[in-house]
């Protein structure tokens, strides 16, 4: 791979994440589309924006500033799933599965910001 994002593990998951918001959001009400929904995908999709974007060409301090700003995007899909648990538009069952997910991409977030010197 070309690019030294492209081979991490935490891109690739946040990557594996959007794809299942897109699917979860493909089954919300036409009523939330300009709301919940592109809230929540923005949100998915800036966390492997944000990585890559940080990643290169950068000094550690803008990486480390950028993976920050993935792990505020994480939260906030976090927090758009408890908007739709709460609106009943998602259901506990694809809540706990993309909140887990969510929780690994934190910890991996946490973990490689850390590492950086």
């Amino acid at each position: 791979m070309a690019f030294k994002f492209e081979n991490l593990k935490v891109w690739q998951k946040s990557l594996d994440l959007t794809e299942q918001i897109d699917l979860l959001t493909k089954t919300f009400p036409s009523n939330e589309k300009y709301v919940l929904v592109d809230q929540i995908r923005r949100a998915g999709d800036s966390i492997s924006l944000n990585i890559a974007e940080g990643s290169t060409n950068q000094s550690n301090a803008e990486f480390k500033r950028f993976l920050t700003y993935s792990i505020r995007s994480n939260i906030e899909v976090v927090g758009c799933l408890h908007l739709g648990k709460r609106r009943k538009i998602i259901t506990i069952s694809d809540f706990d599965k993309i909140y887990n997910e969510c929780e690994q991409i934190h910890a991996m977030l946490i973990a490689l910001k850390n590492s950086i010197q």
